[in-house]
């Protein structure tokens, strides 16, 4: 037997064993391609970027690196949020049609408008349209994806409000869509159906928004702000600074590793693990013990008692950060029990300092709606929890709010989540064998 030959059965054995140690008993079928044979379905195969984190652990060791693609999404859907050509609601995950290599959703600061990042560096859009923020060149709605046009080497998306982001592997920034507070960034107030350049900004390496405001990271470790102030969301500037329509630097701060927005706030993490946040703090969003109607600080501030952080999200009205032992802490609006503390909290007796999220360990990303929030496990699995009017925990049931985290059935091998009004999204290639996603 030649030796090509030999290494191709050894190579076949070893994907084998992985698939009989790490799939489920009925293996989902997939995608013809290079992939390990599951044993419930006569022919069924897997691909290697649909293995959960286990399986994919181990076959990383031989130099091949599974991929994300499939986007499921969850809850409200009465503007088009799945993607899927309907307007239903659902209760448990459903696939958004027609996206395949999906890298990560934006999309929690629009109430009617969704992102995607692919991994070949396109962006997709649909949902509402009226200010072009779907970047497509058009104002026309759309209820399944489009391409943004002209936007390749994308690293990371964003969106405040109806204006999209897009950061390229260049360092810079492009916007589109709704640009009457400046929020496009290019020193105008004129919208855009398509993506425009950022005016200044080069050495990007993260991007956020909040209601009105966008956020850019750079490279040094600096953060820069444009559009609107609303709140004081762009830092420290003379009243009565409305707006700024190009980019203006967040003063005091250095050392910044990643920023996130909110709907009236902003938020940083610092090389040292600390959080420092600033703008509305209505609800105790920025986290340092005060709140309250009309309550605001354009001054970076430390969230109190935070260290050790690694990562950060956040919803409209409520923050959330995981610390380095994985667990999830929370603060601000609780009143639909979007902290996932055990109690939902009456409109006035905010949650002001940052509590722990009640039975979560080995937390690697969170995604915040505006009632809800959302946690990613290392095991791959999604939790939720807060508000479920629209079935937005995923679980099957409509109702009440639920102020512990709950599984949401079905999902496992997640590589990313998503947020938005009234509804949860997840990136995977594999999904249990039971309780599945709709619409494979």
């Amino acid at each position: 037997m030649s030796g090509q030959r030999w290494q191709a059965r050894i190579w076949a054995a070893m994907l084998a064993a992985v698939g009989a140690m790490l799939l489920p008993a009925a293996a989902v079928a997939s995608p013809s391609g290079l992939g390990v044979t599951g044993s419930g379905t006569p022919g069924a195969r897997v691909p290697l970027d649909a293995l959960p984190p286990s399986a994919a652990g181990a076959v990383h060791g031989w130099g091949i690196r599974p991929r994300a693609g499939t986007l499921y999404a969850w809850g409200r859907n009465n503007t088009g949020l799945f993607g899927n050509g309907t307007t239903t609601d659902s209760s448990v995950p459903v696939r958004v049609s027609g996206l395949t290599g999906v890298r990560a959703i934006a999309g929690s600061k629009s109430r009617d408008t969704k992102y995607v990042l692919r991994w070949d560096g396109t962006v997709w859009a649909w949902g509402k349209n009226s200010y072009g923020q779907l970047g497509n060149g058009t104002t026309t709605d759309s209820l399944v994806p489009v391409r943004v046009s002209g936007l390749t080497g994308v690293r990371a998306i964003a969106d405040s409000g109806v204006t999209g982001y897009a950061l390229r592997r260049d360092g810079t920034v492009w916007a589109w869509g709704h640009n009457a507070q400046g929020n496009l960034g290019n020193g105008t107030t004129t919208d855009s159906s398509v993506p425009v350049r950022v005016s200044g900004l080069t050495g990007v390496t993260a991007i956020a928004g909040s209601g009105d405001t966008a956020y850019a990271l750079r490279r040094d470790g600096t953060v820069w702000a444009w559009g609107g102030n609303f709140f004081d969301g762009l830092g420290p500037l003379p009243d009565p600074t409305l707006f700024t329509s190009v980019p203006i630097q967040v003063s005091g701060l250095t050392g910044v590793t990643a920023i996130a927005g909110g709907g009236l706030s902003a938020y940083v993490l610092r090389s040292d693990g600390t959080v420092w946040a600033w703008g509305g703090n209505n609800v105790g969003q920025l986290g340092n013990g005060h709140g309250g109607v009309g309550s605001r600080t354009p001054i970076p501030a430390q969230v109190s008692g935070l260290t050790g952080v690694t990562t950060i999200a956040a919803g409209p009205y409520t923050a959330y950060a995981v610390r380095s032992d994985g667990t999830l802490w929370a603060w601000g609006q609780n009143w639909n029990g979007q902290l996932g503390i055990g109690t939902i909290s009456i409109p006035g007796l905010e949650v002001t300092l940052p509590v722990q999220v009640s039975g979560l360990t080995g937390v690697t990303a969170i995604a915040g709606g505006d009632e809800n929030g959302y946690a990613l496990r290392s095991d791959g699995t999604v939790w939720a929890w807060g508000s479920n009017n629209y079935g937005q925990l995923g679980n099957g049931t409509t109702g009440d709010d639920v102020p512990v985290p709950v599984q949401v059935p079905g999902l496992i091998g997640v590589t990313a989540i998503g947020a938005g009004w009234g509804t949860g999204y997840a990136i995977t290639s594999f999904f249990a064998a039971h309780g599945q996603p709709q619409g494979r």
